[in-house]
């Protein structure tokens, strides 16, 4: 049985008995779903602080930078944004020497740069003063910076140092509940769940792996899940139109 409507000039079609509703859906494996989902990544760019690691910007500095860079900014432009401050200073002493005036120009398409340059410019005097040349990779001294929460202390701690953390990201947070692998209303009671029930080994590997599914496949709308590797185990939980 089918039911249609008009909506902004284009026709969505609603099935009200589908094959996925349909059919008995496997006990989630993450170990199977996570190696289906690398191969199914594999076309699609790496997310940002990732694919900066694999050019050689490995430093927990370089990385918070990054990372700084790239909130509510596209990864498109953190990428480039990122590899024009790095030619420029990698280092806290190099940054910090700079004027607001100029960081501010390097960082320029980056969303809200005014402010972020404030803030990359008293981080890498901080750090600079306190540590010279290398920023440890320890969590307290990262959440200790003004505008840096989890999220980002999180993530630079997994790809500059390996740390086992978890980051949860919009992608993160929607993929995970959409899959019914677990039900949190916020990234922040995500963690927490994520952090119980996601074994160990995976922690660094969710984002990496979640944020260009969360892209390219399992979009907030519509997510393609007649190609999608895990669909026999997903629930879809909240999905009511897909392609």
């Amino acid at each position: 049985m089918e039911r249609t409507r008009l909506r902004d000039g284009f026709t969505l079609t609603f099935m009200l008995v589908t094959l996925e509703v349909l059919m008995e859906k496997r006990p989630f494996d993450i170990g199977l779903a996570l190696e289906r989902i690398e191969e199914a990544v594999r076309p699609w760019p790496k997310a940002a602080l990732f694919q900066l690691a694999e050019e050689g910007y490995t430093s927990t500095f370089e990385q918070l930078l990054a990372c700084i860079i790239s909130i509510r900014t596209y990864d498109e432009v953190t990428l480039p944004v990122s590899r024009t401050l790095f030619a420029r200073a990698r280092l806290p002493a190099e940054v910090a020497q700079l004027s607001w005036e100029e960081l501010d120009g390097l960082i320029s398409p980056s969303t809200f740069h005014e402010r972020k340059a404030h803030q990359i410019l008293a981080i890498a005097q901080q750090v600079d003063a306190q540590f010279g040349a290398t920023l440890p990779g320890d969590r307290d001294v990262l959440l200790s910076f003004a505008g840096v929460g989890p999220k980002c202390a999180n993530l630079v701690l997994g790809v500059a140092c390996g740390t086992p953390v978890i980051s949860v990201d919009v992608h993160v947070h929607r993929v995970t509940g959409r899959w019914g692998y677990i039900k949190a209303s916020t990234p922040e009671k995500a963690l927490s769940a994520l952090e119980a029930k996601l074994p160990e080994q995976y922690w660094i590997d969710i984002n990496r792996l979640l944020v260009p599914f969360g892209k390219h496949i399992c979009t907030g709308n519509r997510p393609r899940c007649s190609t999608c590797p895990v669909l026999e185990m997903c629930k879809q939980v909240g999905v009511t139109a897909h392609r």
